[in-house]
């Protein structure tokens, strides 16, 4: 099952609990990839696959954390024609791999998933949200882990991308998305969100998806009222019966 990682010295070293080897090795593999102008996507399958287990055989909290930055960072390395294909083909792994994934070993995995969500996002603004990549991304997302109605693609990898997406976006723009140059950019974003709203499968998907359009976040970057929850109503009702105390 781990054979891919056994006998690739990159990601067998990638694995190492020795931070020196490891970053030996990350650098290896940036500079192999970095070179690459193309890649086919049978060569990035075999290699995720591989990247996917060597995160499955590294064990302490800390080290699976910096591994899994370690992994996202790889994108940065990677020449712009390679980069979407390279993370469309970590999605198909994780909806490929992910039913294998324990209990005990999923954190590990959920948080790897977010560090792709923001390096996915940090590339496009490097690239300054050029429409064309903006729209790749869509695409690549609509394939996998927000497609709306292949039931064989894990509902739980669908969940927690919407989960993490608007606290992504905020982390590389912040609140830059309420700016007037960036509102075509969020209305494509939101998109895949919008579709999952309307045309998930499952009614468990479609609120999943209403709820990330609820955010809050995410209306005042669209110029949207930000809707009072029914808590917050009640508290300021309270507030406005309290007459304080009588002089």
């Amino acid at each position: 099952m781990a054979s891919d990682a056994q006998n690739n010295p990159f990601i067998r070293n990638l694995a190492s609990s020795d931070k020196k080897v490891r970053d030996n090795a990350l650098d290896s593999l940036k500079t192999y990839l970095g070179a690459q102008s193309e890649i086919s996507e049978l060569d990035l399958l075999k290699l995720w696959k591989g990247l996917f287990y060597c995160l499955w055989m590294q064990d302490k909290p800390a080290l699976q954390q910096g591994l899994s930055r370690d992994l996202a960072s790889l994108v940065s390395a990677l020449r712009t024609p390679v980069v979407l294909p390279f993370i469309r083909a970590f999605f198909l792994t994780m909806s490929r791999e992910w039913t294998r994934i324990e209990a005990l070993r999923l954190d590990k995995y959920l948080y790897l998933i977010r560090q792709y969500v923001n390096a996915s996002f940090t590339f496009l603004s490097n690239k300054k949200w050029k429409k064309s990549l903006v729209e790749q991304w869509n695409a690549v997302v609509e394939e996998t882990p927000l497609e709306c109605e292949n039931m064989r693609i894990p509902n739980g990898l669908r969940y927690h991308v919407m989960d993490v997406y608007v606290d992504e976006m905020e982390k590389v723009e912040g609140q830059a998305w309420e700016k007037e140059d960036k509102k075509e950019t969020l209305e494509t974003l939101v998109l895949p969100i919008e579709r999952m709203a309307k045309e998930g499968k499952l009614k468990t998907l479609r609120n999943a998806a209403k709820e990330v359009l609820a955010d809050d976040r995410l209306r005042a970057w669209r110029g949207q009222e930000v809707e009072m929850t029914e808590e917050a109503e009640e508290d300021e009702d309270s507030e406005a019966e309290w007459g304080g105390f009588a002089d």
